[in-house]
């Protein structure tokens, strides 16, 4: 499965959550539990959820007491999205268990779950930034500036789609090994975050 597809996969979850474009909708997954595209479907979904919950805490006239349980729900999602992000390295790390590393291959800087999280984000810049672009209510300058920069987006899009290709190729050959070092946040820990073990 190419960074193409995942790109497709993307739009289509991000297409979907706007048809009712509200953070509350049932989520559904149209994939098997056990396949790779149930885990980028998740992902997509959780960062598309995410955005817009990004958006709404910073409304000037929010609520205190609504801006905390937001607070809250971006606190959780952000864990939700880590631990998607592990499940999709975990995938890679069986998906290349059985290759011969090369003498000499080397580490990459960051992991193929890491650069599929970025490019998840950036389908969803590219979707609200084409909003921007097109958005009728808009002066020209203003949807001028918003299609210049959709510009880049499309271009970072396809350098980072070609980077995450070969990154796997080079898995698949031994030229380079996959290692994980699983994230060790300390402020969702009763036990490591002062805040909350002092608490107890």
């Amino acid at each position: 499965m190419s960074a193409q597809k995942y790109n497709q996969l993307f739009d289509e979850v991000i297409k979907k959550y706007h048809i009712l474009d509200n953070v509350d909708q049932p989520f559904k997954n149209p994939f098997e539990s056990t396949s790779f595209e149930h885990l980028l479907y998740r992902k997509s979904w959780i960062d598309t959820v995410q955005w817009h919950y990004e958006d709404i805490i910073r409304l000037p006239d929010i609520d205190p007491i609504e801006a905390l349980v937001l607070k809250r729900k971006i606190d959780a999602s952000n864990q939700d999205r880590t631990d998607m992000v592990e499940y999709i390295d975990s995938y890679f790390l069986d998906k290349f268990k059985d290759v011969k590393v090369k003498k000499g291959a080397k580490i990459n800087s960051e992991t193929p779950a890491w650069a599929i999280d970025r490019l998840s984000i950036l389908a969803l810049k590219i979707y609200h930034m084409n909003e921007e672009a097109t958005r009728e209510s808009a002066s020209d300058e203003h949807r001028a500036k918003c299609q210049e920069k959709l510009n880049v987006l499309l271009e970072q899009r396809v350098d980072l789609s070609t980077a995450i290709d070969d990154l796997l190729n080079d898995f698949a050959a031994g030229d380079k090994y996959v290692k994980v070092y699983k994230q060790m946040k300390m402020y969702n820990d009763e036990d490591t975050n002062p805040m909350l073990y002092k608490k107890k």
